[in-house]
């Protein structure tokens, strides 16, 4: 019997852990908001929102009390970016570290479509040798037929 209570001790223990701090319905729009946008560090390609590893678990908590303390989402998102990094962000923001993120899908889009405009200029322009006449052809014919 103590077994069995101890176990359900530690489950309601864990998943009132989990959860986030009371918040009124506007704050709870911002949290989930949030949690979308926030890239979870164990799962790589998921959001914290997604995520089912403990340091999401984690960042939940710290987004929902930050929420709580009346930081807006600018001041939480910085919170995160000095502690995890700017990678932690889903979307990362233009910087000087970022600019080649945001710019570089677009510059090797239009390097690609240059390269492949001198490509068909460059074919376009070749003369396509002139189809031989009647009596260029006759003579050809006669020479395969003498050798």
């Amino acid at each position: 019997m103590k077994v069995v209570v101890s176990v359900l001790f530690l489950i309601f223990s864990s998943i009132a852990a989990a959860a986030p701090p009371a918040l009124d319905e506007a704050q709870t729009h911002r949290y989930h908001q949030l949690i979308d946008q926030v890239r979870c560090l164990v799962c790589q390609n998921r959001t914290i929102a997604e995520s089912d590893a403990p340091l999401a678990a984690d960042l939940r908590d710290i987004i929902g009390r930050q929420i709580a303390a009346g930081r807006s989402n600018e001041e939480i998102k910085n919170y995160l970016v000095q502690r995890y990094g700017e990678w932690v962000l889903y979307k990362p923001r233009f910087s000087a570290a970022t600019w080649i993120l945001w710019l570089g899908p677009a510059a090797l889009l239009l390097a690609a479509l240059v390269s492949a405009i001198l490509l068909w200029r460059r074919t376009g322009r070749r003369a396509e040798p002139p189809a031989p006449d009647e009596d260029s052809l006759a003579r050809i014919l006669d020479d395969e037929r003498r050798s």
